[in-house]
């Protein structure tokens, strides 16, 4: 059988493929989780460093940031291109030879890709300097969840790096090798957490009129809370509302003091956020008190709704059509309720965050934050390539 043919790719970046897919499978193999990604920013910035990036290190604790001026004029536009670095404390059993080494660790949503994507357009950028600009390239740790990019900008990003736009891109198992997505406007949901705690009475099991369960607070609670999307949320948005965990007690004839909810709640609107977080709030302390009980509500904004500019999408979605044609785009596209923290960046600075297909079926491997996905590394020089012609044709020379 004929291996397939390679994916669209400069030349000039497929050159130096090898040696990027060696980092890539060098960082997957010594996987390290948010805050913790020492040795893949001491990675990434000695590279900058040796091909003539301006490295500032620090921002967001482990982040690296690499400044480079073009060569084809003298303007101040700006722009930041970001690859997110972190693991995810899963184990891996994907069986490959650069599996994770790390038991309990592993880059289960390809940011050993990302990396190693950016890392490639950066060589590339550094060594033509075929733009009339300054060009940001951002290694943001913690995207996992512990929202490194607003740790980033926290410590000062913009006021350090101040971006006319910033751009992100992620792989996606399900879609065809090498073709991109990307939605305008509202494109990802806000990601929040939710502890309810239930405060009771406890008792002996077998004389219930003395105690106040939280048990049974707890459970009409969760009933409760399927009502906030079907009644509250307008019927032609997205909210949700899951309950991961219920924790009470720990035997069967003891009624617990307490119990506790743990929730995960979604939107795709700012304002349908306000709403669940309004209603999740009402619900949780009126069933309690209808029971005798009370419930503290912890709700936790994590992050926000990811907000594409539609003028950027439109520009990196043309970009992607010179170059590819049609068949290049996932055609109609649709949001995704997953969440992201590239959209902290977005409710500073306007850009876009696309998708790159990470491959369909055994080509493209499973679901990220599976212990057994892996990152494509036939995807690594078409992403790599999309950089580059991202970067010169946003800072072409003007006039």
């Amino acid at each position: 059988m004929n291996a397939p043919l390679p994916l669209p790719a400069l030349d000039a970046i497929r050159a130096h493929e090898a040696e990027m897919v060696a980092i890539r499978q060098q960082i997957h193999a010594n996987p390290e989780l948010a805050y913790e990604e020492h040795a893949t920013s001491d990675l990434v910035a000695e590279r900058l460093q040796r091909w003539g990036y301006a490295v500032h290190r620090g921002l967001g604790g482990t982040g690296v940031v690499g400044t480079i001026t073009g060569a084809l004029g003298s303007s101040t536009r700006r722009i930041g291109l970001r690859a997110d670095m972190d693991a995810l404390p899963i184990a891996e059993t994907s069986g490959k030879p650069w599996a994770s080494k790390v038991f309990g660790k592993m880059h289960a949503c390809g940011h050993d890709g990302h990396t190693a994507m950016l890392l490639s357009a950066a060589r590339h950028l550094a060594a033509t300097r075929q733009f009339d600009g300054i060009l940001h390239v951002v290694f943001q740790p913690a995207e996992e969840g512990l929202a490194g990019a607003r740790k980033m900008l926290e410590d000062g990003f913009l006021e350090l790096f101040p971006c006319d736009a910033m751009f992100g891109m992620h792989n996606m198992p399900g879609l065809p090798a090498g073709q991109f997505q990307a939605v305008p406007g509202y494109a990802m949901a806000s990601g929040d957490t939710c502890i309810i705690t239930v405060k009771g009475v406890g008792g002996h099991g077998a004389i219930p009129q003395t105690a106040v369960d939280p048990v049974v607070a707890g459970a009409s609670i969760v009933m409760a809370l399927q009502t906030v999307v079907a009644r509250n949320v307008p019927p032609l948005h997205t909210g949700i509302v899951t309950v991961g965990a219920f924790l009470a007690g720990d035997a069967p004839n003891v009624i617990p003091g307490t119990a506790e909810l743990r929730l995960t709640v979604r939107a795709m609107q700012p304002t349908v956020r306000d709403i669940l977080e309004k209603r999740i709030t009402e619900i949780a302390q009126a069933q309690a008190a209808s029971f005798g009980a009370t419930a503290e509500v912890n709700y936790i904004r994590r992050y926000p709704v990811l907000n594409n500019t539609p003028e950027h999408t439109e520009f990196c979605k043309q970009l992607v059509r010179d170059w590819l044609g049609e068949g290049g785009l996932v055609t109609n596209p649709e949001p995704v309720t997953a969440s992201e923290d590239f959209a902290f960046f977005l409710e500073k600075v306007p850009g876009c965050y696309i998708n790159i297909g990470n491959g369909v079926g055994s080509q493209g491997g499973c679901m990220v934050h599976n212990a057994a996905y892996d990152f494509n590394d036939a995807v690594l020089s078409t992403g790599a390539t999309y950089w580059v012609k991202l970067a010169e044709r946003w800072l072409a020379p003007q006039g």
